[in-house]
C-alpha cells in the first residue's frame, strides 16, 4: 500500500510524491477543505501567527496554508455552492439533459391538463439517452418546476401486518384516436408501500379471489389483514355504525382458506386505516396517465413487460 493511500485511510500527514515536489495527500486535501476551515486559517494568519504553526494548528498542510493566504477572504460557507463555482468534482450526467426536463416540467397531461409526473420524465430522460441516476434527475425537476408538497405519512402497522387492495378502471385514449376501458385491480402492502397491479376483465368476486391470491404470492406471504374499500364483491350489508352484517360468500370462504383477515372502510374512504394515499389514485397518476401507446396492443405488451409490478 502507497503512503499517499494510508493517509486517505488514516488521514497521516505522510505522502508519496508525484514528481512535481506536491504531495498526493496535499493535493487531496486542498479538494476537500471546506470554507469554514478556511476561514479558520485565515483567521489565523489575521492574528500573527506563522504558515507552520497554522498548519500545526488548523491540521492542514503548510502548502495549503500558503495557498489559501493568497486568496480572497471568505465570505459564506456554502461548500456546495463554492464547488460549483470552482467547478469542482465529476461533472454531471444530468447537466446535459436540462434543456429536456424543462421543456418536459412545463408539458402538461392533454386529459388532466396536470403535469407530468416525475417517474414519467425520468422515463422519456432514459429515452433520450440519460443513463445518470434516478435521484440527480429528480433534484434537477425539484429544481425547475415549483410545486407544493404533501405530506406523505408512513402507514400505520408493522411488516406483514395489513394491506391494501381495490378494484379500478381508467379510461384510455390512444394515439391512433381509439378509446378503451382499462379495469384494473392493485394490492400494497402498507408498511413498505411495495404494490403489483393486474389488468383484469371485470369486477365479479372470482376475479377478486384469484388475483388476490397471485398478489399473495407476488408478495411472499398472506398479511394478517387484508383492507378493501367496501365493495360488493366483499361486503353485501352493513350497520350505520360500519360493521359489516353480511359478507360476500365467496369471499368469506376464500378468506378462511387462505387464512386472512378483512377489513372494510366507507367507500372512498381509503385513509381510514391509517394511508393518506389513495391506491387507484396512485395506480392511475403514475402509470395509466403518464402512457401514451399507438394501439391497445402495444399498451398491454407495455404491461406484460413489468410496467404494472
Amino acid at each position: 500500500m502507497s503512503e499517499g493511500r494510508q493517509w486517505m485511510g488514516g488521514r497521516r500527514s505522510g505522502t508519496s510524491n508525484n514528481g512535481d515536489g506536491i504531495g498526493v495527500a496535499e493535493r487531496v486535501e486542498d479538494r476537500m477543505l471546506t470554507l469554514l476551515k478556511r476561514h479558520q486559517v485565515q483567521t489565523l494568519l489575521a492574528a500573527g501567527h506563522g504558515q507552520v504553526e497554522v498548519a500545526l494548528l488548523a491540521g492542514v498542510s503548510v502548502r495549503s496554508v500558503r495557498r489559501i493566504a493568497a486568496e480572497r477572504a471568505v465570505e459564506h460557507v456554502d461548500d456546495r455552492q463554492e464547488r460549483d463555482q470552482r467547478g469542482i468534482g465529476r461533472p454531471s450526467k444530468v447537466a446535459a439533459f436540462r434543456a429536456l426536463v424543462q421543456e418536459l416540467v412545463e408539458e402538461v397531461d392533454e386529459d388532466t391538463h396536470a403535469p407530468l409526473k416525475s417517474v414519467e420524465i425520468l422515463r422519456r430522460a432514459r429515452l433520450d439517452g440519460y443513463r445518470g441516476g434516478k435521484s440527480a434527475l429528480y433534484e434537477l425537476i425539484a429544481e425547475l418546476r415549483p410545486h407544493a408538497t404533501q405530506l406523505m405519512m408512513r402507514f400505520e402497522g408493522l411488516p406483514g401486518e395489513f394491506s391494501q387492495h381495490d378494484f379500478g378502471e381508467v379510461r384510455i385514449t390512444y394515439l391512433d384516436g381509439s378509446r378503451e376501458v382499462i379495469r384494473f385491480f392493485g394490492s400494497r402492502l402498507k408498511w413498505s408501500r411495495w404494490a403489483v397491479v393486474d389488468l383484469v376483465p371485470n369486477q365479479v368476486a372470482e376475479t377478486l379471489i384469484r388475483t388476490l391470491a397471485d398478489h399473495f404470492v407476488a408478495f411472499g406471504g398472506v398479511p394478517l389483514c387484508a383492507v378493501f374499500d367496501r365493495p360488493k364483491t366483499v361486503a353485501l350489508k352493513w350497520a350505520k355504525n360500519g360493521e359489516v352484517t353480511e359478507w360476500n360468500p365467496i369471499f368469506a370462504y376464500a378468506a378462511l382458506e387462505l387464512g386472512f383477515t378483512a377489513e372494510v372502510c366507507w367507500p372512498r374512504r381509503a385513509n381510514q386505516k391509517g394511508s393518506i394515499e389513495n391506491l387507484v389514485g396512485w395506480v392511475k397518476g403514475s402509470f395509466f396517465k403518464q402512457r401514451r401507446s399507438m394501439t391497445a396492443t402495444i399498451f398491454r405488451r407495455s404491461c406484460v413487460s413489468g410496467s404494472t409490478r
